[in-house]
């Protein structure tokens, strides 16, 4: 049992450690709160951040493509907080994917970099998971 509560207090005053508890907490109530908006649009119109061209490729309208887009943020969210090592991955491909949509429109460059650095952080995350999440099977530091 002490040995347990020390590990405990270790892993708690570990700085990697609270980076990874920081950053699962933010990749999980971020997608699920951003996605959730895409239905409300109380943040901004998600729809004028559909590429032209991705608007094209999809069916429906491009608010209807934006609660695809909701669904899928949550789900991530959802993943991030049960599976984190795989969530980061996840959340970081789904950041790839509106990194170029955005680079794709002009004058959303800056919103481009801003998620350029929030993927950095999803992969950081899931390598982090590796250490403080471990799957199933695998032996981890407080194994």
């Amino acid at each position: 049992m002490t040995t347990h509560l020390l590990r405990s207090r270790t892993a708690v005053a570990d700085p990697a450690h609270q980076a990874f508890v920081l950053l699962r907490t933010v990749f999980t109530v971020a997608p699920i709160a951003f996605g959730l908006d895409k239905f409300a649009n109380w943040l901004t119109d998600w729809s004028a951040y559909l590429a032209p061209w991705i608007d094209d490729l999809v069916p429906g309208t491009a608010q209807q493509a934006m609660y695809a887009v909701g669904v899928v943020e949550v789900l991530a969210g959802v993943v991030v907080a049960v599976a984190p090592r795989f969530g980061g991955w996840l959340v970081a491909a789904w950041l790839g994917g509106i990194i170029v949509n955005l680079l794709s429109i002009p004058g959303y460059y800056d919103v481009a970099l801003r998620d350029f650095g929030l993927l950095v952080a999803a992969v950081a995350l899931a390598r982090l998971a590796v250490r403080y999440a471990p799957g199933h099977g695998d032996v981890g530091p407080d194994a």
